[in-house]
């Protein structure tokens, strides 16, 4: 990998915040979303990142600029590849008196001389074989994130929704449980490659808002308008939810305001089960109600529907 400061086109002397929003410009211009016909584009982001991913760890960023590990995370060999006698810092034969080896005739312990050169435990932070912490995995590669608009009915009854993923393949997606506005899905594998192998698809859903229906916690609101007569004499009445049509009775006498309750008619749980739908009713006269102004003549109605408000 090139040196990232190259990479995120900074200098070696560049703030914590140079380095951020260097990356931040990079990574909108690359993105792969906005480069789906670019793969080159595509390799450049993830380089990006991961040159971000180096020089945003003050502990790494350290290390790289005394030299003590690569642009990849991986240590630097301070004594070379051996070879030949004398090679290195360490002169003359190897243990036991041979000549094969570049250090000399006294036993050297590499897990000791490696913790001296980069600290306790170091190497195995920078990614080395040696010394006690063993090899670390190499870095996977960039996560990509995606926006799902899914509709206020289908996010309600979790119908399957299908996404194109960046390289052009689509998969159908099983909303989750508790589902709502910013949820996140995690697929694992399907973000950019790296060398450590994939990293994530990050998808964000996003429910649309609905002409007539509303979310309350994981209950459903709708005001349903009735007809005078079908609240002083009693109906059946057709109202949608967000499984379909179903048919509701209005009790006589009812009174606008009134909230019916249809059981497992919400958005889903986490867990298990459904919210309700709630229904409130509001009485809608005629628009001409001449009619219903001669009926009424002569009756007036006594209840004191304010009383409660003390007035």
């Amino acid at each position: 990998m090139a040196d990232p400061y190259t990479t995120l086109g900074v200098s070696r002397s560049a703030s914590e915040q140079d380095i951020k929003s260097a990356y931040r410009k990079l990574a909108k211009e690359l993105h792969p979303d906005r480069n789906k016909d670019n793969p080159q584009a595509a390799e450049r982001f993830s380089r990006v990142t991961q040159a971000y991913d180096l020089l945003s760890d003050k502990e790494k960023r350290g290390q790289f600029d005394r030299g003590e590990i690569d642009a990849d995370g991986n240590p630097a060999m301070p004594f070379g590849y051996g070879g030949g006698g004398g090679g290195g810092p360490f002169r003359g034969g190897a243990r036991g008196g041979g000549n094969g080896g570049g250090f000399g005739g006294e036993e050297v312990d590499l897990g000791d001389l490696f913790e001296g050169l980069f600290g306790r435990g170091g190497s195995s932070r920078a990614g080395s074989g040696f010394g006690r912490g063993g090899p670390q995995p190499r870095p996977k590669g960039a996560n990509i994130n995606y926006r799902l608009s899914v509709s206020f009915v289908d996010a309600a009854a979790r119908t399957r929704q299908r996404i194109t993923l960046a390289d052009g393949k689509t998969i159908d997606l099983s909303l989750p449980e508790g589902v709502e506005n910013g949820t996140q899905m995690r697929l694992k594998g399907k973000g950019q490659e790296g060398p450590g192998g994939p990293g994530d698809g990050i998808v964000t859903i996003d429910i649309q808002s609905h002409p007539f229906f509303t979310r309350s916690g994981d209950d459903v609101r709708l005001d349903l308008p009735i007809t005078l007569d079908e609240a002083v004499n009693g109906a059946k009445v057709k109202l949608p939810t967000v499984d379909g049509p179903v048919m509701m009775t209005v009790a006589p006498g009812t009174s606008s305001g009134k909230v019916l309750r249809l059981k497992g008619k919400g958005f889903s749980r986490k867990g298990s089960g459904r919210g309700d739908q709630l229904v409130r009713l509001e009485i809608v006269l005629p628009e001409d109600y001449a009619d219903l102004s001669q009926r009424l003549e002569g009756w007036s109605d006594d209840n004191p529907v304010r009383a409660n408000l003390g007035v």
